[in-house]
């Protein structure tokens, strides 16, 4: 039976370093809705360019649009044994859909797990995010500098910083993230499925704190 988890938490409280270490770790998928959006960005669907206005401004993207992306993903073989979703669901409705379609592959949610952080510790880390322009590497200019300033390490194109990791856009998004998914951490808490883990520990501390949760051998 396939394993789908859902990983929840503000921007900058580390989804996507986490879900791609435990991804690796159970093999299995890893659905990020930020590399959804990105790939249809540069394939030049439809999907993608509406989701890049709402992106750019630091507005959550409709359900309607994420989740087309979402059930495109989960149609793919190397989602067979299960997923770890990084930025998605983030509201009830999106919750819902995922479930139905979780159950067209004969699976559901095991575990929505809540990064927590407080929001002056996520503006500063996103304020000095950069991101690399040709396949989405994240560095710091605090905590993860590149080797080379303005360089990405991994293939050497340009470092740019997003306009939703901008100061004010930083401070809207969070804001936005917090009213609007509020619900969802109460969806996932009503049916049983919410774990809280403390985000401002280290990555390892923070992965370590997963896997006892989900009683997986470390």
């Amino acid at each position: 039976m396939p394993v789908y988890i859902v990983i929840l938490g503000p921007p900058g409280a580390g989804k996507g370093t986490q879900s791609r270490k435990l991804a690796k770790k159970l093999k299995l998928a890893h659905i990020s809705s930020g590399d959804l959006f990105r790939e249809n960005l540069k394939n030049g669907t439809k999907l993608g360019k509406l989701a890049d206005e709402y992106i750019r401004k630091g507005e959550l993207v409709p359900d309607d649009v994420t989740i087309g992306m979402v059930s495109d993903r989960l149609s793919q073989k190397d989602t067979v044994n299960g997923a770890i979703f990084d930025g998605f669901p983030r509201t009830p409705a999106q919750a819902e859909a995922l479930g139905k379609m979780l159950a067209e592959f004969g699976g559901e949610v095991n575990m929505a797990a809540y990064i927590r952080v407080p929001d002056e510790e996520l503006i500063e880390r996103l304020a000095g995010r950069l991101t690399c322009r040709e396949n989405g590497h994240i560095f710091h200019r605090k905590y993860n500098p590149p080797k080379e300033t303005g360089r990405c390490d991994y293939d050497g194109s340009d470092l740019y910083q997003r306009e939703d990791d901008q100061a004010e856009t930083v401070k809207r998004r969070i804001d936005v993230y917090h009213e609007q998914t509020r619900p969802l951490k109460e969806y996932y808490q009503k049916l049983g499925l919410l774990f809280e883990v403390n985000g401002e520990q280290s990555i390892e501390d923070v992965m370590v704190d997963l896997l006892e949760y989900l009683s997986v051998e470390k």
